[in-house]
């Protein structure tokens, strides 16, 4: 058990050097300068070389991916161009609201996906059935920023229930914070919920189809129990690996969700970074985002040799 987690440890490093080696390259291939943009409109080609002097741009490629590399060896993701404040803080003041966007969401997704997922493998071919999969497709093929608007229009602004925009941190009480979070969650979740209904009900599909499941229903155990304890737990694995890919959609979604809430996290950061080619804060998010994406696939990898122990060997 402990060799196997060390291995799976061992495989995160060159995953995320990989990562760093395209973040800083691509970036720099990108068109446009931001030396230029900083300058202004108006600025005379000597103006333009002094700011590339200042943030260190007139510097050979391989020089300044060395000097990064050092930083983010000691935690430095580097000095934003625009706001000449840190990367990290500027990080760490944004990362609450997009952390508890994306727990909520994991949390309501995963507590209605599964049981729906289940429902209509037990109800296979029936209306609640069909009822599923029409959902699981409208939510692939809705994009989230539709859904969005229309969840503010009736819950927002025809029937008032929820707050239309905005972020309340915890502190300001705990009904307020969950309050600014249920439509965005829903927003975001729809797609993420659609594609793990999808794949609990084809794991289950083939679980509930084996030899041992008609076993149990012929010892007269509960409908409940034999979905629950006999099925589920063996058609867990599919589905613990398609939560853990599905956090990809949970990172690309909150850019777009944050922006229709208006909520200041780190989506929001990403946009006016990617719109102010601040080359600092887009390499410090694309490391945070990609870090936050291996650790959980970490955590799915080692859950394995718990749900299902031949895995391990």
């Amino acid at each position: 058990m402990t060799a196997y987690i060390f291995r799976r440890l061992l495989a995160t490093i060159p995953v995320m050097a990989v990562v760093a080696v395209f973040v800083f390259f691509l970036l720099r291939l990108a068109p446009g300068d931001p030396a230029a943009i900083i300058a202004g409109e108006d600025a005379t080609a000597e103006a333009i070389a002094a700011v590339r002097a200042k943030l260190g741009l007139d510097r050979p490629v391989l020089e300044q991916f060395a000097l990064w590399l050092y930083g983010l060896a000691q935690g430095d993701f580097g000095v934003s161009i625009f706001s000449n404040l840190p990367v990290t803080r500027l990080i760490a003041q944004r990362v609450e609201p997009t952390l508890a966007l994306t727990v909520s969401t994991l949390l309501v997704t995963v507590c209605l996906a599964i049981p729906m997922g289940v429902l209509a493998a037990w109800k296979a071919h029936k209306l609640v059935d069909r009822v599923v999969m029409v959902f699981a497709v409208m939510g692939f093929a809705l994009p989230v920023f539709l859904i969005g608007y229309v969840l503010i229009f009736i819950f927002a602004v025809k029937l008032g229930w929820l707050p239309v925009q905005g972020y309340r941190p915890i502190r300001d009480g705990f009904f307020p914070f969950v309050e600014t979070l249920i439509l965005p969650s829903l927003a975001l979740g729809v797609a993420y919920m659609a594609l793990i209904a999808r794949i609990t009900r084809a794991s289950m599909l083939e679980v509930l189809s084996q030899d041992y499941i008609r076993t149990a229903n012929s010892k007269g155990l509960t409908t409940r129990r034999v979905l629950m304890l006999h099925a589920l737990k063996n058609a867990s694995v599919p589905i613990v690996t398609v939560i853990g890919i599905g956090i990809a959609l949970l990172i690309s979604g909150v850019v777009i969700t944050e922006t229709v809430f208006n909520i200041p996290g780190l989506g929001r950061l990403t946009v006016d970074a990617v719109l102010k080619r601040d080359y600092p804060i887009v390499q410090g998010l694309i490391i945070v985002f990609a870090g936050a994406k291996v650790l959980v696939n970490l955590v799915i990898d080692i859950s394995y040799a718990f749900l299902d122990p031949r895995i391990r060997y």
